[in-house]
């Protein structure tokens, strides 16, 4: 049948809307890595110097402070947070944030296989944040700066405690080089660079304050710990992990990707032009929102609602009156229909998540693209709509 609406005319020009692995830069391709320092080892010279100015230059883009060290590690950022839980917890009391997906699973791994004791989960749902000012300092803290899969960020640090006494322990994949990070409160943030550099998978980074360090120097785990989660030996931290020394073999082409995208950080402004962008991806988003019958952030506040994974849930009568079952059959036709039209792609809705969009507007995509979205998002529901309101009749 025909589309209700007239169909758009204009597509984005790169329909990468990905919410990992991300949108390269504008202009990447593949030549980007012709100086990649493949087959010789990581550990020669010439591997660790590239290791070393990844290092250094994210330090440099990112404002981290000199006495923090930043290393890379294995396993993307799930690794990076994981080495943090399971060399770092259990000396304090912990609280642990949780309002969507990945908070839940680090839930599910200070609970079921770390087991400790004295765990306080503050809980809340997709679209809301947990009761900050319920966090106790006095313990170590467990959160995520950005809820990559419910478009639900913290709105700025002033909620943490300059004197606490336990850590913070963030996992910021989905905000660092999109938003402001107050590394003064923060003890540990773990990122990956598949996300708003627009990096390639597996591997991770892990920044470390000196208060994290110090932990790691002066306290045991009472458990075995993987040689992949190893951060200090003989009570002493690996300070190779932050020269380059990395712990197991890394890929020398996503190095050189990484070393890419930061240059290309560096090339727009650094940080400011990074959150410039993204900002401006959401500005869009928003504009558009404000004039739809259908379509509302699943974020409930303004002042969290992520620039990055940027979810919205629908809100038409119709389609709130559907079954859960129908709900989420009418997500999936949407994103398909879109992903045929090669107008975006992987734009569904995190699959634990509620059904609806979720459009990735960090850094490495343009705004025009955004732009060129919005109309065909409009027509693709409304043509949803129709074909399932026709087969319902």
């Amino acid at each position: 049948m025909s589309a209700p609406l007239t169909t758009p005319t204009t597509k984005p020009r790169r329909p990468h809307f990905s919410s990992g692995p991300c949108a390269k830069r504008p202009g990447w391709s593949v030549s980007a890595l012709q100086d990649a320092y493949v087959g010789r080892s990581h550990r020669s010279e010439g591997g660790k110097a590239k290791l070393k100015e990844v290092i250094e230059q994210s330090k440099k883009i990112l404002g981290v402070p000199a006495d923090y060290r930043l290393g890379i590690v294995p396993a993307s950022d799930t690794g990076a947070v994981e080495m943090a839980l399971w060399s770092m917890l259990g000396k304090l009391p912990l609280d642990i944030l949780a309002w969507e997906s990945f908070g839940q699973e680090w839930v599910k791994d200070v609970v079921d296989e770390l087991q400790l004791p004295d765990t306080r989960i503050l809980k809340a749902p997709y679209g809301s944040l947990p009761d900050l000012e319920q966090v106790d300092f006095s313990h170590d803290v467990v959160f995520l700066w950005n809820g990559t899969t419910s478009g639900v960020r913290v709105p700025n640090g002033d909620w943490i405690a300059s004197d606490r006494t336990g850590l913070t322990i963030c996992d910021a994949t989905s905000a660092v080089f999109a938003m402001d990070i107050p590394w003064d409160k923060l003890d540990v943030v773990t990122y990956s660079w598949q996300k708003v550099l627009g990096g390639e998978a597996q591997h991770g980074v892990i920044v470390l304050s000196p208060r994290a360090v110090e932990r790691l120097e002066t306290y045991k785990p009472p458990r075995p710990l993987p040689k992949l989660f190893r951060l200090a030996q003989k009570g002493k931290l690996i300070e190779g992990i932050f020269q380059g020394d990395t712990i197991n073999t890394p890929s020398m082409l996503c190095v050189e990707d990484a070393l890419d995208g930061l240059k290309w950080a560096e090339s727009i402004g650094g940080l400011p032009g990074l959150i410039s962008r993204s900002q401006a991806n959401l500005a869009a988003i928003a504009k558009w929102v404000e004039q739809s019958s259908w379509a509302e952030f699943l974020a409930q506040k303004p002042e969290t609602r992520s620039c990055t994974s940027i979810c919205l849930k629908i809100v038409d009568p119709w389609f709130t009156d559907l079954s859960p079952e129908a709900q989420g059959q009418c997500a999936k036709k949407i994103a398909k229909i879109l992903e045929k039209q090669e107008v975006a792609y992987d734009i569904a809705a995190y699959r634990a998540a509620p059904p609806g969009i979720r459009i990735w507007g960090g850094a490495t995509v343009e705004t025009t693209d955004i732009e060129a979205l919005l109309p065909w998002l409009d027509w693709t529901y409304a043509s949803v709509k129709a074909e399932m309101k026709a087969a319902a009749s």
